[in-house]
């Protein structure tokens, strides 16, 4: 094999021992509240903006400081929420983009055998047209490939011309494939270096946001602690109330599918598990880790992240829904949960809660839909 042949060979073997995993995904926010985090070490209270901590000595903190704190807490998560999903977005176009690199690898490395056969094949014909002989039998069966490339009955002479321009053509076919195969194979590998990037901005993000949102919890009082979760409570309830005062669940009387029984009961399963951001399964789940696993229990894959969920599936009028459909929340369709029925959802809210039931109506509701329409 000469060095040019070598060297198409090892870049493409270079391509494949290259590739990496790339980091695991995806979303998740609530304003539902779950079990209260462990008391942390650090003792002083928050400022009304949340940030700073009063003197030694100093009044309670309001009520009034505490939903700024809520609110602050709430912009925090879904921050995280929303570089989650972008991060996971990043992760499934890498991992696409991995398996098409690989792809074109051997695809170069079986155009790099063809080269060499037929180069061999044309050496063979020339040989034998110099001396006069007929064409050699790997040469025929070749050809015989190709009919309309190898006249049949054609003269020895003729048949040589015909063996050698139908081969050369063909290895002229193999090499403009090998360079677009390389030039494919570049293009895509950028995208995963791009993609790469991405997510690690994403998580960079995902970590300061979280950093963030522990830090100003961690400076709370426990009996802080607890009114701030009382907080939460009431303001799920009050947007709870205000959605069923609404009607809609009286026309809400969908019946579940058989696999969307089999979504529900998968993710009802979980409850329990802590959410974790970017996290599939089994032990951790994220928002739309936690629905995509439901769905591919259930026998349908769905898109992996809330804002793709959003985007591709069937959408459907909420007063239609049925028990497994996604309801998708917030304008930036950055959190999912899987409505079970009754008026309620499951799903992994935020960093430092559990999968569990909420209200449907407890967040802002963008639209439904439907996995198995």
């Amino acid at each position: 094999m000469g060095a040019g042949k070598r060297s198409l060979t090892m870049s493409a073997v270079a391509v494949v021992c290259a590739l990496t995993v790339l980091g695991a995904p995806v979303t998740a926010y609530a304003s539902q509240k779950q079990p209260t985090d462990p008391t942390p070490t650090t003792t002083p209270a928050p400022s009304p903006s949340g940030t700073g901590t009063p003197d030694a000595g100093s009044a309670p903190v309001t009520n009034e400081e505490l939903e700024a704190v809520r609110a602050k807490l709430e912009g925090l998560y879904h921050d995280a929420a929303v570089a989650t999903d972008a991060y996971n977005a990043a992760e499934e176009k890498a991992d696409k983009q991995s398996a098409e690199i690989v792809d074109l690898a051997n695809e170069i490395v079986k155009g790099q055998e063809k080269l060499d056969k037929l180069q061999d094949l044309i050496g063979a014909a020339a040989r034998a047209q110099y001396r006069g002989g007929s064409l050699p039998p790997e040469v025929q069966l070749w050809l015989s490939e190709n009919p309309q490339e190898f006249l049949e009955g054609a003269d020895r002479l003729r048949q040589g011309q015909l063996a050698t321009k139908g081969l050369l053509a063909e290895m002229k076919r193999t090499q403009d494939d090998l360079e677009q195969y390389s030039k494919d194979a570049s293009a895509r590998w950028e995208k995963l270096e791009a993609n790469r990037k991405a997510k690690e901005k994403a998580k960079k993000k995902i970590k300061k946001q979280i950093a963030a949102a522990e830090k100003l919890e961690s400076e709370l009082e426990d009996d802080e602690r607890e009114r701030l979760a009382e907080l939460e409570e009431d303001a799920a309830r009050q947007s709870q109330a205000a959605w069923l005062d609404s009607g809609v669940l009286d026309e809400i009387d969908g019946k579940a599918s058989e696999q969307g029984k089999k979504a529900v009961k998968f993710a009802t399963d979980q409850i329990g598990k802590p959410y974790e951001w970017g996290a599939e399964g089994p032990r951790t789940y994220d928002c739309s880790g936690l629905t995509s696993q439901a769905w591919i229990a259930a026998g349908r894959g769905i898109p992996r992240t809330s804002q793709e969920q959003w985007r591709q599936l069937t959408r459907i009028p909420v007063e239609n829904m049925r028990p497994g459909d996604l309801i998708i929340y917030n304008a930036d369709a950055s959190h999912v949960a899987m409505y079970i029925g009754d008026g309620a959802i499951v799903h992994a809210p935020r960093p430092g809660r559990t999968v569990t039931i909420a209200g449907a109506g407890s967040m802002p509701i963008l639209g439904v839909v439907r996995p198995d329409a």
